[in-house]
């Protein structure tokens, strides 16, 4: 049975006059800032449309262990429109921005102008290769979750061709992978992948001589994790080193071909 302020078209009418009359607020990103923005703002008397080119929000913190074959896709993305399924006043538009008139207060998707009283930008950013000739064309990235599949296909494929590889220094190369920057997306990345290679590629490659098998770490500096205090990059060293990670310092990369 319906409540009686349902029935009643005159509370009806007041409520979305009440909703015309909420300022509009458009957030344009939905990483962490895009995201947390959006939930906090939703909670107020406004009208909230949040853009992205991505209809799904992904943790990064975990992105690194989707790359390396340890968890799936799906376990560090929540569809958006799920997180906002109690916001009756937030609304969900698929797209990418063209272009933002100012002066006007419009911001233009592809298919669709959308007018606002205030705008958030929280559009994340891009990865930076300090000039590195060849880095963009030959190296790949770990920024979003299209990437980290791309990346472990091709991790998961080196070994499918090694496996078939009667040269032994064709095999070499396939077998082994190089990281850059001794951050901690790289030493997280870079320990993980020698968790793959020890914890189930070993057993599904059992003809493979898993001696060749090479995990590279490139540090420009003279310790891992700069920015922290140096005894936990000597730490991390240690214990990628015991994991079988060939950590490098001051290795700067001049070319990537």
């Amino acid at each position: 049975m319906q409540s009686d302020e349902k029935m009643n078209p005159e509370v009806e009418r007041d409520g979305k006059q009440n909703q015309a009359n909420r300022p509009n607020v458009v957030v344009l990103g939905a990483g962490f800032g895009g995201l947390w923005a959006a939930r906090t703002l939703a909670e107020g008397p406004i009208n909230l449309t949040l853009v992205d080119r991505r209809n799904y929000h992904t943790f990064i913190p975990l992105l690194y262990q989707v790359g390396a074959a340890l968890l799936d896709p799906e376990d560090i993305a929540q569809p958006l429109r799920e997180v906002f399924w109690n916001h009756k006043n937030v609304h969900f538009f698929l797209g990418e921005v063209q272009q933002i008139e100012f002066s006007a207060k419009v911001v233009r998707l592809k298919d669709h102008e959308l007018h606002y009283d205030y705008l958030v930008f929280a559009l994340g950013s891009r990865p930076f290769f300090f000039g590195t000739p060849g880095a963009a064309e030959n190296a790949f990235t770990l920024k979003t979750l299209d990437q980290a599949i791309v990346l472990r296909n091709q991790i998961l494929t080196c070994f499918e061709r090694a496996a078939s590889e009667d040269n032994s220094e064709l095999r070499q190369a396939r077998l082994t992978f190089t990281i850059i920057g001794g951050g901690p997306s790289g030493v997280e990345f870079a320990g993980a992948l020698r968790e793959l290679i020890k914890g189930s590629l070993d057993k599904d490659f059992p003809d493979l001589d898993f001696k060749q098998v090479r995990v590279v770490l490139l540090e420009a500096a003279d310790h891992l994790l700069e920015g922290l205090p140096k005894e936990l990059g000597d730490y991390t060293r240690q214990r990628l080193t015991n994991m079988g990670v060939e950590v490098r310092l001051k290795s700067q990369v001049i070319a990537i071909h």
